[in-house]
């Protein structure tokens, strides 16, 4: 099994340290929740209303609706560096136990790992900028040159992955 682990390619192993980041980005947020979760919400807060007269034009119901659900915008970078993080992890397992790691394991492998923590970051980002912006909507277009590319190699990898599975699993000798 040792030798099986030292022959995993570079790229295989960067995806799941790639990963393994996520879910760490993922812990890590969770941990600053429980740890001060009353100062992230107040810099939320002070960020929206230093730009109240300006960007919210006075409106102090509005400007508390954008810091609400940028509160929501970092559960999510939460919830997804964990999760996808997991899922990228899970499937460079699967390819490392059934699939021999060609091209396009290795990409994939690299793919997954790399988008989990873009994409993990991307809401984290966007969560602390929209009450400087105004909206949320606004922050995520601003922002959309790290989701579009984060999103698709998760999709990439995925894809990849599922190929490479059935791929190896479907054209396997038969005994």
């Amino acid at each position: 099994m040792n030798d099986q682990i030292r022959a995993v390619p570079t790229t295989v192993a960067a995806g799941a340290c790639l990963s393994l980041l996520a879910i760490i980005f993922g812990f890590v947020i969770g941990g600053a929740f429980g740890a001060a979760e009353d100062a992230i919400k107040k810099r939320l807060d002070v960020s929206g209303t230093a730009v109240l007269e300006t960007v919210y034009k006075g409106d102090a119901a509005a400007k508390d609706a954008v810091v609400k659900k940028s509160w929501s915008y970092l559960i999510r970078a939460h919830l997804h560096g964990g999760a996808i993080g997991t899922a990228a992890l899970a499937s460079i397992a699967t390819m490392i136990l059934l699939c021999p790691l060609g091209p396009v394991a290795q990409g994939s492998a690299l793919a997954f790992g790399a988008g989990a923590l873009i994409y993990a970051s991307f809401w984290m980002i966007a969560g602390f900028m929209a009450p400087g912006m105004g909206s949320t909507g606004a922050a995520k277009e601003h922002l959309s040159f790290i989701a579009i590319p984060g999103a698709g190699l998760c999709l990439l990898g995925a894809c990849g992955t599922l190929f490479s599975v059935a791929k190896a699993c479907l054209l396997r000798p038969r005994a």
